[in-house]
């Protein structure tokens, strides 16, 4: 019989389907795959070029967050392992949320650390991801501003980064500042729960209490160290910034291998839009986050949706299927160890 994780992955796959079986089939499936035929192959290439740069880029911002928490691994390393966190987030639901407990395991696996170390790892970068995506979102609605007159949905789009420009950073200093607290909550929560996980699921002797709280606290010290190294925190989020243009790169490619040149600042709020869908139930926000693109693109551009849905096809291809195809090996290759 079938485990619940496996169903629930098993469920997330039929939803993104018919999420994607719905959405082309109201663009139009023959219109969409007639765009496709007439991609530029030299520049679909890019696009991969492009995908694996974004790979790299936050491969070595997770090297060196893990620097900091005291375990050196070759970039080489940390870019594979980090395919392998994209495989676990592209294939469990809510996307970054649902495969942190795996990608945990796979960094502490990888790097012979305690497992509260390698989530802590993954959840700085996870959080330090937030910043420059918001940033560059800003940049790209203020770039439209100046050159666009904003209509319609435009408003909605510019209303929706201003918020997420104010609520992100306000909740990263709440975090900050009351993270005794907050360790605090998290043990009173959590506490419970992993008994009753240990105890019924896994049939292994219940940890107590103090074990518990030494394993969350370790996990929040992992945090505050990350936190407190400005130079490796910038050097952090140097990197994810460098990923998150490299994403946008590759979107702007899509278009432009289907003869569409765009602004740039189109794909810089497109991309940090789409991201949010990936915390829906649906596995790396497959389905979602293509419905959002499409969405977002539809009203930023003039192009028609047959080739709007036709890049983002080519884009996901490169984001989601790519790292998932490479980071499955990778994955398969840790937990066989």
């Amino acid at each position: 019989m079938l485990d619940g994780n496996t169903r629930s992955i098993i469920a997330g796959f039929v939803g993104s389907l018919v999420v994607l079986a719905a959405m082309y089939w109201f663009i139009g499936v023959d219109q969409t795959v007639s765009k496709l035929s007439m991609a530029d192959t030299g520049i679909l290439v890019l696009v991969f070029v492009g995908a694996t740069c974004w790979i790299v880029s936050w491969g070595l911002a997770l090297r060196t967050v893990l620097g900091v928490l005291g375990s050196t691994i070759s970039p080489l390393k940390s870019t594979a392992v980090f395919s392998g966190v994209l495989f676990a987030n592209n294939v469990t639901p809510f996307g970054q949320a649902g495969g942190e407990p795996i990608s945990g395991l796979l960094i502490s696996r990888a790097t012979d650390r305690r497992y509260e170390t390698g989530l802590a790892a993954i959840a700085s970068v996870d959080a330090l991801n937030f910043v420059p995506s918001i940033i560059l979102a800003v940049c790209g609605m203020g770039y439209l501003f100046v050159t666009t007159t904003f209509v319609g949905d435009l408003w909605y789009a510019a209303g929706t980064v201003l918020a997420l420009a104010v609520l992100v950073p306000a909740i990263a200093y709440l975090g900050w500042q009351y993270r005794y607290r907050l360790q605090r909550a998290v043990v009173a929560v959590v506490a419970p729960v992993v008994r009753t996980v240990r105890h019924t699921l896994l049939r292994r002797k219940p940890l107590g209490q103090a074990a518990i709280e030494r394993r969350i606290q370790g996990f929040f010290t992992a945090i505050e160290r990350v936190g407190s190294t400005p130079r490796e925190l910038g050097l952090a989020l140097g990197l994810s910034s460098l990923g998150w243009l490299a994403q946008a790169a590759c979107l702007w490619l899509s278009l432009l291998a289907l003869d569409h040149v765009v602004s740039p600042g189109v794909v810089l709020i497109a991309i940090p839009l789409g991201a949010i869908a990936g915390v829906t139930p649906l596995p790396g926000g497959l389905g979602g986050v293509d419905l959002v693109l499409i969405g977002v693109l539809h009203e930023l551009v003039t192009i028609n949706q047959p080739t709007i849905a036709a890049a983002v096809l080519i884009h996901r291809s490169a984001i989601y299927l790519f790292p998932t195809i490479v980071g499955g090996g990778v994955t398969a290759a840790i937990a066989s160890r």
